[in-house]
């Protein structure tokens, strides 16, 4: 059974990735569907557009900014599935390499 991974893409703000580095992720993506292991990517908004929302007991509380205030960020996202994770890691080194940026691997839990 497959297993769902996200791999996250750490940026610092220098700004988004050169035509050289998309015509690299778009291979990795397109590879990434010739072998069944693409679900979703996406890329992310800007950490200025962040917006903590909390209801818990109906508090209706929006901090309007993001929960880290830190250089580096989250700027985008592969979803991918893979048969385990040495494979996920392979791929997430090439997803790496692809978007020339520091890359988070995580497992999806029950997935």
């Amino acid at each position: 059974m497959l297993k769902k991974f996200i791999i996250f893409v750490i940026d610092d703000m220098s700004g988004s990735g050169t035509p050289e580095e998309m015509k690299a992720i778009d291979a990795f993506n397109e590879g990434l569907r010739a072998k069944g292991q693409w679900i979703f990517a996406g890329g992310l908004a800007a950490p200025i557009h962040g917006n903590v929302i909390d209801n818990r007991d109906g508090a209706k509380l929006a901090t309007g900014k993001p929960l880290f205030d830190t250089p580096e960020n989250y700027s985008g996202f592969w979803l991918i599935q893979a048969d385990n994770l040495v494979t996920a890691e392979k791929l997430a080194f090439d997803g790496s390499k692809a978007c020339h940026r520091r890359v988070e691997l995580r497992p999806l839990l029950g997935a």
